[in-house]
């Protein structure tokens, strides 16, 4: 052979070893792709190896991870998902044990003992290093404040009240001002899940079509009246508050920071409402965790130790609004930033708060759970059908689905130990 093809096959080989010395993370947060390009490019930068980011529809995760698994050798170093998503895939016997990631993490930075408490998935080994969590919050323009109803406190709104803004505010301008996420790429099932069930009802899948939750749709239907239309196309909130299209809406923080960052001086955050049973809200851990069949272990440690430095962890909030899970130094943020800090520590700090967990369980139902709540909606303050009616229809679907998916339930419902969460008339 000549020494020609003797560099050229070297160069080759070369070149295919660095192709596949990419740490590959397959991922169902930061999805969107301008959310995934700050991860590729700002988040992941200065990591010691270089990062291939996979988002993954958080629908379609548990069967990537099962084909994946079931290879020889796995092509996935790590995977971050939700607490919820991680759950399915470490009942698989899909994920590693990582105390011994924690004890070394552990004299370098600080966790918080709730978050590291999540990451066993309920069990006693730490099968999740949490990387980033958040919540849902409301977000209203200054000009709305003045429509707020006498002697309403922004931080401690009830529905009732919420409502006799909503309508103030069109009775004003001629416009409905409360907006909602409620199109096919908004988390709308989310609020109902985590803010308007648990304050109605107390509950989710239990309570899903009890009395409470029946005169709950009533009170949501007569609300919507007040609601921008177009809210049943809005996927992200950030763009009609930006706009001046909405003056008061609800989202996740991340979906929001962008309008908070881009007019800081414009808005003000707080908790959803409050109901009878409290004030619903959904708090969400984000956790990285590694493939039992994980091609190089040692790859993800490098990984994990990189998105889990306080350096990184502040970065994560200023560059996509995900707040810190270790003690961390966060200088002085940006106004917007801070505004969102400001929402979600009203929201955990709420005197009436009641959490209501991230669904569990479900593995490939999770889609279809969260597709009850708004076909739900859609029936009835969208189309307008009977609510005892669509909450008994989709009350069995439910019931059903939790039945092949043998979830038991998660707060706030009460515990149903190993069996089923049922829904209860």
């Amino acid at each position: 052979m000549t020494t020609f093809r003797l560099v050229a096959l070297a160069a080759l080989l070369s070149g295919s070893a660095l192709a596949t010395a990419q740490t590959t993370i397959v991922s169902t947060q930061l999805r969107p792709i301008e959310e995934a390009e700050k991860m590729r490019n700002t988040i992941l930068k200065g990591a010691p190896d270089a990062v291939n980011f996979v988002p993954e529809d958080g629908n379609t995760y548990l069967t990537r991870m099962k084909a994946e698994l079931g290879a020889a050798q796995g092509k996935v170093h790590a995977t971050m998902a939700l607490d919820g998503e991680l759950g399915p895939v470490n009942t698989l016997g899909g994920l590693q044990d990582l105390d011994d990631i924690v004890g070394r993490l552990g004299t370098s930075r600080q966790f918080s003992a709730a978050s590291l408490a999540l990451g066993k998935l309920g069990g006693d080994k730490q099968r999740f290093i949490p990387v980033m969590t958040n919540t849902f919050q409301m977000v209203a323009n200054k000009q709305a404040l003045k429509h707020l109803p006498a002697g309403a406190d922004l931080n401690a709104l009830t529905y009732a009240q919420l409502k006799a803004w909503a309508k103030a505010m069109k009775d004003a301008t001629g416009e409905a001002k409360l907006g909602f996420p409620a199109g096919p790429k908004g988390l709308m099932h989310r609020y109902f899940q985590g803010s308007l069930y648990p304050s109605y009802t107390g509950g989710v899948v239990r309570t899903y079509a009890n009395a409470d939750a029946a005169a709950m749709w009533a009170e949501f239907k007569d609300l919507w009246q007040y609601v921008n239309p177009r809210s049943s196309a809005y996927g992200f909130m950030e763009e009609p508050l930006t706009a001046g299209e909405v003056w008061v809406a609800f989202d996740h923080t991340a979906r929001l920071l962008p309008a908070l960052t881009d007019k800081p001086n414009d808005f003000v955050t707080f908790p959803a409402p409050s109901a009878a049973k409290g004030r619903g809200y959904m708090p969400v851990m984000v956790g990285i965790a590694v493939p039992k069949n994980a091609p190089d272990r040692a790859a993800a440690e490098r990984v994990i130790d990189h998105l889990t430095k306080p350096a990184t962890q502040a970065t994560i909030l200023r560059e996509v609004g995900f707040f810190p899970v270790v003690k961390a130094d966060l200088g002085t943020l940006s106004p917007g930033v801070q505004l969102a800090a400001d929402g979600m520590n009203k929201v955990f700090a709420a005197k009436d708060a009641r959490a209501s967990m991230l669904p569990a369980g479900l593995g490939a139902k999770n889609g279809e759970f969260n597709k009850v709540f708004i076909d739900t909606f859609q029936r009835i303050v969208l189309r307008n059908e009977d609510i005892k009616t669509v909450l008994a229809d989709q009350g069995k679907v439910l019931g059903q689905l939790m039945k092949d998916a043998n979830a038991p339930c998660w707060a706030p419902d009460a515990s149903s130990g190993s069996n089923p969460c049922p829904v209860t008339p």
